[in-house]
């Protein structure tokens, strides 16, 4: 039997207090991170072989349904805002498309082929990147999109919560992070999803600061969307180059981005 469905090491869930609950899942949890970091190896192989991809254009597609569907739209979704890249760089797509986000879409993951003809949709090419998310490794949307993805000489990874899974067998890079059963038996949105969001931000936020995206460890190209992230580009303008507030915040607002900003104000110092 897979890890990802055996059965729960607690047991009478219904007859513990909400404490108990809460310690029991938090004891599980704590077994995450440890199981993501003895899979860095195979996270470094995969990004390693993303960012020259990259550099020449590529994309990274993720792809899965469920919840790892839903955390790979999620970790798409946020490359833009943080990182200011354009919204067609990482792709994050989901078995039964949109609607799958917030309903389940019956039937949708079992199609082995539809995946394939989404990516065909993009003009997948050999400079990009797809990335299955699967806590069982068994998702036939999944695996048929990466079978055919290596057919044409593209980069395949995927994540999955199974050793020696059908879906790391069609893969370049099989990161494998093995985090025990669920608490409650087989439900992956648990471990396994908390899982699988720390590895798509190890793979996404390594791959931004590779290209260029991050400076010292500051987010120099986010999108300037509330006030919030206003001010704090204010703060890294003013650190950087020593204004004052409205000096900086003046910068910031006319080029749009804290990159944009501190590199035409030392442009202009240079002349």
């Amino acid at each position: 039997m897979q890890i990802t469905e055996q059965s729960s090491l607690y047991d009478n869930l219904e007859k513990k207090s909400v404490r108990e609950i809460l310690e029991d899942i938090n004891r599980e949890d704590q077994k995450v991170a440890l199981a993501v970091q003895k899979a860095i190896p195979q996270i470094e192989l995969l990004v390693n072989q993303i960012v020259p991809r990259m550099k020449q254009g590529g994309r990274i597609f993720y792809m899965g349904a469920g919840t790892s569907g839903r955390l790979g739209v999620l970790d798409a979704s946020e490359i833009p805002p943080t990182f200011g890249m354009p919204p067609t760089w990482i792709i994050g797509l989901i078995a039964g498309g949109d609607t799958a986000l917030r309903n389940p879409v019956e039937g949708a993951e079992d199609d082995m082929n539809r995946g394939w003809e989404e990516l065909t949709e993009y003009h997948i090419n050999p400079k990009d990147t797809v990335i299955g998310i699967a806590a069982s490794g068994t998702t036939p949307y999944v695996i048929g999109a990466l079978r055919e993805a290596r057919k044409y000489g593209i980069l395949t990874g995927c994540i999955t919560s199974n050793p020696d899974s059908p879906m790391a067998a069609e893969a370049d890079v099989a990161i494998e992070m093995i985090v025990g059963p669920e608490y409650v038996t087989g439900s992956s949105r648990m471990k396994s999803g908390t899982g699988q969001k720390m590895i798509l931000n190890m793979i996404s936020t390594s791959v931004m600061i590779q290209l260029g995206r991050v400076k010292g460890n500051k987010m120099v190209n986010m999108q300037l969307s509330n006030h919030k992230l206003v001010e704090r580009g204010t703060r890294m303008i003013m650190e950087e180059l020593g204004l004052e507030h409205d000096h900086a915040q003046k910068l910031l607002l006319l080029y749009g981005s804290v990159k944009k900003a501190i590199d035409a104000y030392q442009h202009s110092k240079d002349y």
